[in-house]
């Protein structure tokens, strides 16, 4: 364990990862805290997320606790930050956008959500219970932001905020995802992605009111 106060390697509520330190434009900021990810990365192939300190993390990656928290309060704001970044990293591999209106990029999030969730390493059964509402937020926190940036450009019409949407549908997505991914004998994430895409239409776009 680390010496230093022992509240920092308790869990604390799960927040959505913080645009900046997620989101470095420093190049020397961005590359220490991609050693720190990968760190983490690395020990987690082989060691429970619970079990891992900040010492551990520093080790691996070669930089002293000084640096640690200078980026991170703790070693769960970077694992937000790392499926953050990875999540991140599938949708702009598959050259994800979303303008607010487009359907097929609509399902191209929720596809991105299953197939994440899928063929993440983190969702190992003995990681789920201290790991899983870090990952939750992470990804919701990434599918809400593209949304809203949508919606933003093509506000939908109706007394409902872009912002409430965003989080509404976003945490509807995740949602919908997670129970796929536990559903035993799974459908292909194709085939569930077009169900949830009509299942969340109503919520992107609500009824006028009368």
């Amino acid at each position: 364990m680390d010496a230093v106060s022992p509240t920092l390697e308790a869990s604390p509520p799960a927040t959505a990862p913080d645009a900046t330190p997620c989101q470095a434009l420093d190049p020397r900021i961005r590359r220490t805290r991609e050693l720190l990810q990968q760190a983490l990365a690395t020990l987690l192939e082989s060691k429970d997320f619970e079990k891992i300190s900040v010492h551990d993390i520093t080790d691996a990656a070669t930089v002293n606790r000084a640096t640690f928290y200078a980026h991170y309060p703790d070693k769960f704001a970077l694992l937000e930050c790392m499926v953050a970044a990875r999540f991140q990293a599938l949708l702009d591999a598959r050259g994800v956008v979303f303008d607010g209106t487009c359907q097929s990029a609509l399902t191209a999030i929720v596809l991105g959500v299953c197939d994440f969730l899928a063929g993440s390493p983190c969702h190992g059964p003995s990681r789920d219970r201290q790991m899983e509402p870090h990952m939750e937020s992470a990804v919701v926190a990434v599918v809400r932001q593209m949304l809203l940036s949508g919606l933003k450009l093509h506000p939908p019409a109706g007394p409902v905020s872009p912002e409430m949407l965003s989080a509404a549908t976003s945490w509807a997505i995740y949602g919908a995802a997670k129970e796929w991914f536990q559903t035993p004998n799974r459908p292909p994430s194709e085939e569930v992605a077009q169900t949830v895409v009509r299942l969340i239409d109503p919520i992107l776009h609500p009824a006028p009111s009368l």
